[in-house]
């Protein structure tokens, strides 16, 4: 079982690499296409023509566009990922930097998304087609509904402006991750919550869950020793997914509340025309979802050995 469960992931894996280069192929040619230049960005536009030319030719903006998507490519299979136009720090080094910060924000977000959704969920499936139900499910709607640039300025306005209660932005006074935590967590945590009341009813309806009450075993057995496991299945899968879509949630957090990690980079990078910047951090996104899809397949074949049979 152990080494058919790692030819599968190896294999999964295999087949992620291409992904990775359409993405990064993509990136490349999306930025090219972007209207503005990166040397009236360093320079300014009233820069001298010999300067401009200058650092056209040191940046090899002056060369092909096949020439510069194949430096690209190399650069990143030899682990060079190019030098940042803007202080000319390596671009990997910039990335490193800010990982912590983002990753701290998203393991809380999570964290709390798996709070607020497991119980929430329980308890509308619980509760299926009575008012507790149609509350429960109502307050996930909300959550999906509302948009991150949306709630977190309104949790700034009231928490940090009106009340006073926790800083406006950044990271270096106590609680400041509150606030973006609970605006990256709420929409994960309706998304997990509905799922987790679709899949608690679905096992519940089962034969086996039948078989289970014709024998007498109690609800709350039933609930939680026999229905629980077959309804994580789906869940989990739904929270390893949720791992790559949070970083993309982070890029609109992080800027609202001027949280310094790769969101934020993303965004200066992009305003900046920081091409190899741009490519760097989005790369690294796309990297996080399609290990978040490996991690969510992982997951389902050890929960489910039918999958690995299949």
């Amino acid at each position: 079982m152990r080494r058919s469960l790692v030819r599968i992931v190896f294999s999964r894996f295999i087949q992620a690499i291409p992904t990775l280069l359409g993405v990064a192929t993509l990136v490349f040619l999306l930025l090219h296409m972007v209207p503005g230049d990166p040397v009236d960005a360093l320079l300014g536009e009233t820069a001298l023509p010999a300067d401009r030319e200058a650092l056209r030719q040191a940046l090899h903006l002056n060369e092909p566009l096949l020439s510069q998507y194949a430096g690209y490519l190399g650069g990143l299979v030899s682990g060079d990922w190019g030098q940042s136009l803007i202080d000319h720090r390596p671009v990997f080094e910039r990335i490193v930097e800010r990982v912590p910060a983002t990753a701290r924000l998203a393991g809380i977000s999570l964290l709390l998304a798996v709070v607020i959704a497991l119980p929430l969920g329980y308890w509308a499936a619980r509760h299926a087609g009575r008012h507790q139900d149609v509350a429960a499910m109502g307050f996930s709607l909300l959550g999906v509904s509302i948009p991150n640039f949306w709630l977190g300025p309104v949790l700034m306005l009231v928490f940090a402006v009106m009340l006073g209660w926790l800083p406006v932005s950044g990271m270096e006074q106590p609680g400041a991750i509150v606030l973006p935590a609970i605006t990256l967590g709420t929409a994960l945590a309706a998304v997990l919550s509905r799922m987790a009341r679709s899949s608690w009813l679905e096992v519940m309806g089962s034969d086996a869950i039948r078989t289970a009450r014709a024998f007498g075993i109690g609800e709350r057995a039933i609930w939680w020793r026999h229905a629980a496991r077959q309804a994580a299945i789906p869940v989990m899968t739904m929270f390893a997914l949720q791992m790559g879509a949070v970083l993309g949630g982070a890029v609109i957090t992080e800027t609202v509340f001027d949280w310094p990690g790769l969101g934020l980079l993303t965004i200066e990078a992009i305003q900046r025309r920081d091409y190899p910047l741009v490519q760097g951090c989005v790369l690294v996104i796309a990297s996080f979802y399609v290990l978040a899809n490996l991690l969510a397949d992982v997951l389902a074949l050890l929960i489910d050995p039918r999958q690995r049979h299949g």
